[in-house]
């Protein structure tokens, strides 16, 4: 049986320095990108970035991992 490549998410707790797992696998980096869209609209809602410190501050962030387990962050 063939193994299908997933892409998943990861977020990153910048007050504490620690990754932490989101849920989710994804066929696409396509469908990654929109759930991370997603993360990091709720993570606006509960950690304003105007309030935060910005893109720099202590708001959370959101990595997508690829399938070859190198990953990137995702910043919209």
């Amino acid at each position: 049986m063939e193994r299908t490549a997933r892409w998943k998410l990861e977020g990153y707790d910048t007050f504490e320095g620690e990754y932490y797992p989101l849920p989710g696998t994804f066929r696409t980096e396509s469908a990654a990108q929109d759930a991370a869209r997603k993360r990091l609209a709720e993570l606006e809602k509960t950690q304003p970035s105007a309030s935060s410190g910005g893109a720099c501050g202590i708001q959370d962030r959101v990595f997508i991992i690829r399938p070859d387990r190198s990953h990137y962050r995702f910043v919209g």
